[in-house]
């Protein structure tokens, strides 16, 4: 026994039993916006594969395209690893790279919650000329930077490499546009509660702005980490080179050990990607929020 459809007309048995779903039309905007993006993910993905890659060719090898090397080895790993000087530029590079990081989460963020809760006269004429330091360009700024590093005593040394670095425009600015968020009765209820202006900034706002204290983090820990020009510029012993400036130094008149700066490059995203995986989940985060508030 059959059941007829509104048309009257009755369907077979094999049309019940494999009914077939309307086919939904090619959304070809769609289908155009994923091919952009692998795309882009490929042309970005592509320069690390490469520097993998080499960083497990022999010398003869390193000019060779293809990103399978013929003999894989572990020699330039051994060859770096074994090199002392590299734990001298890892450990300068992780102590610049944190100790700046922490200093411009807590000053930016002390600075942005000043400027953004607080009314006092020329607080505006302030913030822009913070935000006008933003128009200077670094290269214009490494020569006031070396006079006043060689006139206190700062050359090569770990406190002349961090101290441009140790606040930055950029910070104030995320921050204190992050603290607008921060809603000013929660501000009023913590000073009605007895806690002093320090207290509330530390206790209430700053736990009210994780993602942006993680994007900040991440944006000046890569920042410090990838330093090269000024690095260069103010130190002098070997010993006080930073990875970067550390690493060219396979590069020589007479040959450029590429296998042994990929190698290099390679063991030194390791800090970048475990920084970015403990902070991702607070920006992912902070993406939510700024939606949910939209």
């Amino acid at each position: 026994m059959t059941v007829a459809d509104a048309s009257g007309v009755r369907p077979t048995t094999e049309a019940l039993l494999n009914p077939k779903t309307p086919r939904r039309p090619t959304n070809w905007g769609q289908v155009i916006r994923w091919l952009l993006l692998f795309g882009g993910g490929l042309l970005m993905v592509t320069p690390l594969a490469y520097m993998l890659s080499t960083s497990f060719k022999f010398p003869f090898e390193v000019y060779n395209l293809k990103l399978i090397p013929e003999e894989p080895t572990l020699e330039n790993y051994a060859y770096v690893l074994g090199d002392g000087r590299f734990y001298y530029w890892f450990g300068n590079s992780m102590l610049i790279a944190v100790l700046t990081t922490v200093s411009n989460v807590f000053f930016d963020s002390l600075v942005g919650y000043t400027l953004c809760k607080f009314r006092f006269p020329g607080r505006y004429i302030v913030f822009i000329a913070i935000l006008s330091t933003l128009m200077i360009p670094t290269e214009m700024l490494v020569i006031p930077w070396y006079l006043m590093s060689q006139q206190l005593g700062w050359l090569d040394t770990h406190w002349g490499i961090m101290f441009p670095g140790m606040m930055t425009a950029f910070g104030v600015f995320l921050m204190k546009q992050f603290f607008e968020t921060v809603p000013d009765d929660f501000i009023e209820a913590a000073r009605i509660d007895g806690l002093n202006e320090f207290q509330i900034w530390w206790t209430v706002a700053m736990p009210l702005v994780r993602p942006a204290l993680a994007a900040l983090a991440i944006f000046v820990f890569l920042g410090n980490w990838t330093a090269f020009i000024w690095p260069l510029i103010v130190t002098n012993s070997m010993e006080m080179y930073t990875l970067p400036v550390g690493l060219t130094t396979y590069a020589v008149e007479q040959q450029v050990e590429w296998e042994l700066i990929m190698t290099g490059a390679a063991i030194s995203t390791l800090p970048t990607l475990i920084v970015f995986l403990i902070f991702q989940r607070y920006i992912i985060q902070g993406v939510v929020m700024a939606g949910l508030k939209g």
